[in-house]
């Protein structure tokens, strides 16, 4: 079993700042990338930053220059530092992460987390 467990949502004001975290536990075998993505209300669940093994991290367009997301290989943990918060980053933000599990090391799979709610409103 695969867990990905996300921390640090919640309400901030426009041009304010969270920090994301997600933590990944279980019978993991190594884990290939992870990321971020979000899904506001009425709209479609969009990729928000994924970072993958060895490589650079990919952001899409709207959040460049403001979010950053970084990757603790020895926790298993990816972190979204938030910041210049608009009301449109308003969405439930969710963690995912390619990985293959210590059953099967060489079928990759893709697992998320519940979600975390972030809200940017003044």
């Amino acid at each position: 079993q695969v867990q990905l467990q996300e921390f640090g949502g919640g309400l901030v004001q426009p041009g304010g700042s969270l920090r994301l975290s997600c933590a990944a536990s279980g019978s993991i075998w190594s884990i290939q990338a992870m990321g971020w993505y979000r899904q506001a209300p009425g709209k479609q669940r969009e990729l928000v930053a994924t970072v993958p093994d060895g490589g650079s991290a990919n952001y899409v367009d709207s959040v460049k220059g403001r979010f950053t997301i970084s990757r603790d290989k020895a926790k298993n943990t990816v972190y979204l530092e938030m910041n210049s918060l608009k009301p449109e980053d308003t969405a439930v933000y969710f963690c995912s992460a390619e990985l293959s599990t210590e059953s099967d090391p060489m079928l990759l799979g893709d697992y998320w987390g519940q979600g975390t709610q972030v809200t940017v409103s003044s």
